[in-house]
């Protein structure tokens, strides 16, 4: 895919966060965590991971929620949708992709934690790991990333 066909437009079940994303995903991701398990209430968090400064609130007030620490999860204040997660010290922001308007394109390139994933979950992800990639594996994935969308 070598056009993403931005800005893409998104929100909260509700309606009264919107979200633009600016920017295409560095990265997709499912996350098989038992943190993502509960705060999803799915088997897996889907993640579209962005530059940070690809992704702007035009609606309503985020309120943070889960975790509280180096990772700052944002919600909705009235629905409660987990919309997206912020690691301090990051230029990546995880967006929910399920938050999108049209989360059609979404298929995660990798799934990490699988050591905590439930027996039953299966995605279409070409890389796997037990926790999750080390930077170095990082910054390879990001360029595989690429390479395979430009490729499509």
């Amino acid at each position: 895919m070598t056009d993403w066909n931005l800005p893409w437009e998104g929100g909260c079940r509700c309606g009264q966060v919107r979200l633009k994303v600016t920017a295409p995903p560095i990265l997709t991701l499912a996350c098989h965590c038992v943190g993502c398990q509960k705060m999803s209430a799915s088997a897996f968090s889907a993640t579209a991971l962005l530059p940070a400064e690809g992704l702007t609130v035009t609606g309503g007030e985020p309120v943070i929620g889960g975790l509280h620490g180096m990772h700052k999860q944002w919600y909705c204040p009235h629905c409660k949708s987990w919309l997206y997660t912020k690691v301090e010290g990051t230029p990546v922001v995880g967006l929910r992709a399920t938050m999108l308007d049209d989360p059609g394109w979404f298929s995660p390139f990798i799934e990490t934690m699988t050591s905590e994933k439930l027996s039953w979950a299966t995605t279409t992800a070409l890389h796997r790991f037990e926790k999750g990639p080390t930077m170095d594996e990082f910054a390879n994935l990001t360029k595989l990333y690429s390479e395979h969308h430009v490729s499509r």
